[in-house]
């Protein structure tokens, strides 16, 4: 008997093994702030390998799809068996002092209807619809520091022609004043080329300050906690040609985007919730042995409960389920159409922006400069009014900074284009 009840109870605790999974790489445990560098200017590949590393809101969803991984062990667990041991009528005399009667027995519920099964299938199917979404999580933190980047650049660009125009203009200040003491202007006219220097200035400062708040914003997202003075970037507002066309963007969009592949996902945990609240639906039998010894007499029993599912046989889960299995799948029709509206209004973006800054590049930039040196050289040569020396200045100034802007949003446009279609455009 002894080695019956042995039996039954190591098949019990047998039953309670896991069967073997692949093992899951170790949970990323967040790091300190990432040491930049030096003063040596980063590439956007070492920004974007920093933030990878750093960032720490990528970082904790990095921890809880870890987290949600985890509860695949959950989800393959087999039930306990419980153990029962007993006594009564316990009596003592002189040649006797054990129980007059004493029991002991396991029980273990069986689990039906494929149960461990569906719960492992939707903790495995959890676990890629979180993955799809870090995935995306991770897209949209490379778009916010591509264009910080990019702005970085336009920035510390700004700053260069800011800077140049600046010291350009004092040159003529410096020559009007030779005039004026000459006498070949009055003050009035000195008075209104110098004030043109507040535009410079205020040029100036404000791409200094463009700069300063870029550099922290970027060190933000790499997952620096105190931004420094001394970050640097190296790169060009100069984006390369497109080599793809439209339609090889959307399918790329199609087959790759980790949203869209979360809607998918998506449809296929609620799938996999179905067949679980149709397996919870079915009752599971509780079989139990025990073994008895009353006196002197030795008995061994068996039972089976089987639950009689007369009411609740989880219909109300399986009708939820089944709506939000429909919900799901309407959801990636949706996302299915918004990932090739994406595409098509960025590709059009990018189209508008290359248009612009390529005007900019072949006309108007050297239009106005032209326009400019000319009008300097008359006015000197007293065969232009102040006036129009003034405005052309005015208007070179500004073309030149809206052709460096247009370079910007040419970029940003590219850059959406490769966000919304999932692939890199801008190495």
């Amino acid at each position: 008997m002894r080695r019956v009840f042995a039996f039954l109870f190591l098949l019990g605790v047998s039953g309670n093994l896991m069967p073997q999974t692949p093992s899951s790489a170790p949970a990323q445990t967040a790091g300190a702030s990432p040491t930049l560098p030096g003063t040596t200017p980063l590439t956007l590949a070492q920004v974007l390998d920093l933030a990878h590393r750093a960032n720490p809101t990528y970082m904790s969803a990095a921890q809880h799809l870890a987290a949600v991984r985890a509860q695949e062990i959950t989800a393959g667990l087999r039930q306990n068996p419980v153990g029962i041991f007993g006594s009564q009528l316990v009596t003592a005399s002189a040649d006797d002092n054990n129980p007059y009667f004493y029991q002991a027995g396991v029980q273990r519920l069986f689990e039906r209807g494929n149960k461990r099964e569906s719960r492992l299938d939707n903790a495995r199917s959890t676990t890629s619809l979180t993955e799809f979404q870090l995935g995306d999580q991770r897209r949209q933190l490379d778009l916010a520091i591509r264009q910080q980047f990019s702005r970085m650049l336009f920035a510390q660009a700004a700053l260069a022609v800011s800077r140049d125009n600046l010291d350009g203009y004092r040159k003529t200040v410096e020559l009007m004043k030779v005039r004026l003491d000459a006498g070949d202007i009055d003050q009035t006219d000195f008075d209104r080329v110098e004030l043109q220097l507040a535009g410079f200035e205020s040029d100036l400062d404000d791409a200094d300050l463009a700069l300063h708040q870029g550099s922290i914003a970027l060190q933000t997202l790499i997952g620096i906690a105190t931004p420094t003075d001394n970050f640097a970037i190296a790169g060009t507002l100069d984006p390369p040609p497109i080599t793809s066309t439209l339609d090889e963007l959307r399918n790329s969009a199609l087959a790759n985007r980790p949203d869209l592949k979360a809607a998918q996902a998506q449809v296929q945990v609620n799938s996999t919730s179905v067949k679980l609240a149709v397996a919870n639906g079915t009752a599971d039998p509780t079989l139990e042995s025990d073994y008895e010894r009353s006196g002197h007499v030795n008995s061994f029993g068996a039972s089976l409960n089987i639950p009689l599912r007369l009411f609740d046989r989880n219909q109300g889960e399986k009708e939820r389920t089944r709506y939000e299995l429909e919900s799901s799948r309407l959801a990636l029709t949706a996302a299915q159409n918004q990932v090739v509206s994406d595409v098509g209004s960025a590709w059009a973006g990018y189209v508008a922006a290359q248009s612009k800054s390529e005007r900019y590049r072949s006309k108007y930039l050297a239009e106005a400069a032209h326009v400019r040196d000319n009008l300097e050289f008359s006015y000197r040569n007293g065969n232009a009014t102040l006036l129009d020396y003034l405005s052309a200045l005015s208007d070179y100034r500004q073309v030149n900074l809206s052709s460096l802007n247009a370079r910007l949003q040419l970029l940003l446009a590219l850059e959406q284009l490769g966000y919304a279609a999932n692939t890199e455009i801008i190495p």
